[in-house]
């Protein structure tokens, strides 16, 4: 009338065995998407920072209301690090991660990961 024990634990033990394959492809599959995210907040308003300055010929005032002021479609978790009056750093915290990019120069492509801009 009913299922046996040994057809449960089977039945139980191949979950076991898909779950431990899924459950790791999905969480790699999350970070990766969240890295790919904050990778292009952060491009996306590279292009914000160079207008700004453009305008007002220093980074030194520049901050988050002014990169919105240039472009609506900056990240709400964007974060003007630190600016000078020749150099900024952006930092977006997407998934606990703290990404972050300098500029401007060769090294506005150069993102990297868990690094304060100080």
């Amino acid at each position: 009338q009913g299922f046996t024990l040994i057809e449960l634990l089977v039945v139980i033990i191949i979950i076991g065995i898909l779950l431990a394959i899924a459950v790791p492809s999905y969480l790699g599959f999350r970070d990766r998407a969240n890295n790919n995210a904050a990778k292009a907040n952060l491009r996306a308003a590279l292009p914000a920072a160079e207008a700004y300055f453009a305008d007002f010929g220093t980074y030194a005032t520049m901050d988050k209301p002014a990169l919105i002021a240039v472009d609506s479609g900056i990240s709400d978790s964007l974060t003007v690090a630190s600016v000078t009056a020749i150099t900024y750093c952006l930092a977006e915290n997407v998934g606990g991660k703290l990404w972050s990019v300098r500029g401007p120069g060769a090294g506005a492509s150069d993102y990297k990961t868990n690094l304060t801009c100080a």
